[in-house]
C-alpha cells in the first residue's frame, strides 16, 4: 500500500525534473559551458598548457598559435584562473558539440603586439 499512495501522489504533483526539450535549460553565472580565447591578449606565456590537467591546450610560441581540442577539455577552470592576463575565460552558454568524425582541434593565431616602454629622455636622467 505504501507503493500505491507514492504513485497517486505523482499524479498530484507536477514533475521534480526539468522538461528540458521543451524548455531552455537555465543558465546560472557559476555555470561553465564552454572556454573562450581572447589572441589579442595573449602573451604566449605557456601557464595554461602547463597546468591543463587533460592537456587540451597546446600553446605554440614560435608559430604563435594557441590550440584547444573541445573533446578533451574537462572545463576544470585552471587555465582561466591561471591567465594572468585575460585571454582565456569561460561562457555560461554551452558550444554546440559536433560528432568524433569533425574532432578537429581549434587554431587561433595569437595576435598580441607588446606595448613599447616609454623612452627615457635624456632630461629625464638628469
Amino acid at each position: 500500500m505504501k507503493m500505491l499512495k507514492t504513485i497517486l501522489k505523482q499524479f498530484a504533483h507536477k514533475p521534480v525534473t526539468t522538461t528540458f526539450p521543451a524548455e531552455p535549460a537555465r543558465h546560472y553565472d557559476a555555470t561553465r559551458g564552454h572556454v573562450v580565447f581572447d589572441p589579442s591578449k595573449c602573451t604566449s606565456c605557456t601557464i595554461c598548457m602547463k597546468r591543463c590537467p587533460s592537456q587540451a591546450i597546446v600553446v605554440d610560441r614560435t608559430a604563435k598559435t594557441w590550440t584547444i581540442d573541445r573533446f578533451r577539455c574537462v572545463i576544470c577552470n585552471q587555465c582561466v584562473e591561471l591567465c594572468k592576463f585575460g585571454a582565456v575565460s569561460l561562457a555560461t552558454e554551452y558550444s554546440v558539440c559536433g560528432t568524433p568524425a569533425e574532432r578537429d582541434a581549434e587554431t587561433f593565431a595569437i595576435t598580441y603586439v607588446k606595448p613599447e616602454r616609454p623612452k627615457k629622455d635624456a632630461e629625464d636622467r638628469e
